[in-house]
């Protein structure tokens, strides 16, 4: 006998989450995925929905030291489990971030985050044959590609490579490989330096390569690739790609690896007198500030004590994007922006001083 399904009404369901109205996270559960990875699952203090592409990530802030300090990082969860939002984080050595989060962050503890931002998915670079290529924990934006086509029955031509130093290193083994079981178009190859702890390793061993692409990937010209991990890694890739002849329009990579960079964005220089002072005005709060023309927006809003989203602080990451529609800055960026979205009047905070009165979106 079949059972009718109860009807459910949408204003029955919980609201979308919204960073602007409360950013707060509660810190739900912690798993260890490798000796020095670890999952860290929020949801919102009241039930809320998390809408997000596969690959976006979102900003973060910790009370570290007694400071606020920024980082953003990728969500690793699938969009279609909405109630929750996971960040897979590794341990780096000096990492402030990402060692006081190991060693400090407990369940129940409550962290506030922006977003979720980014354009590195598969949602805004639609195609039927993907090559994803990630090292270390580069691979948390693919798992959240992965297991969202899981989640949504998908089953797009994919070929995913993911290096790691040893075999314990690989974040996301298990799952992945089961996903691939599932899944008749998705290919998992795991590449490791070394068989250290598992000499009777069988997969893939070294660097990436062209040879490596060859072997794995032989219609590597016909994919659409997305990858992400340590710069050098990615460097190495761009390399490969570009002496293969590779349409590296159809190449897309991310990278947060910001824990060399300074924490906290710059403090506001003294005015000299030759410095003229501007209004920045913030349209979606109507606050205006004000802002000398050697200090950066960025800078003078968090002396304001206004929280906006940030991360590097130096141009790189693209975090702390806004349109602007008004007035004229001068913006001295390195590479987080780019020239289309500057004609169509974007700005980074972090890197702009205002030549002028300035109206931004933030």
């Amino acid at each position: 006998m079949l059972t009718k399904l109860p009807h459910i009404e949408p204003d029955s369901l919980p609201p979308l989450w919204n960073s602007e109205e409360d950013d707060r996270l509660i810190c739900r559960s912690i798993v260890d995925e490798t000796n020095d990875v670890k999952t860290f699952t929020f949801s919102a203090p009241a039930p809320r929905l998390f809408h997000f592409a596969p690959g976006q990530f979102l900003t973060f802030t910790f009370p570290i030291g007694g400071e606020p300090v920024n980082r953003c990082y990728t969500i690793s969860s699938s969009p279609a489990r909405p109630h929750m939002v996971s960040i897979t984080v590794k341990r780096t050595v000096g990492g402030p971030v990402s060692n006081w989060l190991h060693d400090h962050l407990r369940v129940g503890d409550i962290i506030r985050a922006i977003g979720p931002m980014g354009e590195f998915s598969t949602a805004f670079h639609p195609c039927e044959k993907r090559l994803f290529l990630s090292g270390g924990s580069g691979v948390t934006p693919l798992m959240s590609m992965v297991r969202h086509e899981s989640d949504m029955a998908e089953d797009y031509d994919t070929i995913f490579v993911h290096c790691a130093r040893t075999p314990k290193d690989i974040v996301f083994r298990q799952e992945l490989d089961v996903i691939a079981q599932r899944r008749s178009r998705l290919q998992v190859a795991h590449v490791v330096e070394s068989v250290t702890g598992e000499y009777g390793w069988s997969g893939y061993r070294g660097r990436v390569s062209r040879a490596l692409f060859d072997l794995i990937v032989p219609d590597l010209h016909e994919r659409e690739i997305f990858c992400c991990g340590p710069a050098p890694f990615m460097a190495a890739v761009r390399k490969i790609l570009e002496a293969s002849g590779f349409n590296m329009a159809r190449y897309h990579e991310e990278s947060f690896l910001f824990e060399d960079l300074a924490p906290a964005a710059e403090e506001p220089q003294p005015v000299e007198s030759a410095s003229r002072t501007h209004n920045i005005t913030f349209g979606k709060t109507g606050r205006s500030i004000p802002c000398d023309e050697n200090t950066t927006i960025l800078a003078a809003a968090r002396a304001a004590g206004l929280r906006l989203p940030s991360s590097c602080t130096k141009g790189l990451c693209g975090t702390c994007k806004t349109r602007k529609f008004s007035g004229e800055v001068e913006m001295a960026h390195n590479g987080g922006i780019r020239q289309r979205e500057i004609d169509q009047g974007f700005i980074l905070l972090c890197c702009s001083k205002p030549r002028g009165d300035i109206v931004v979106d933030r």
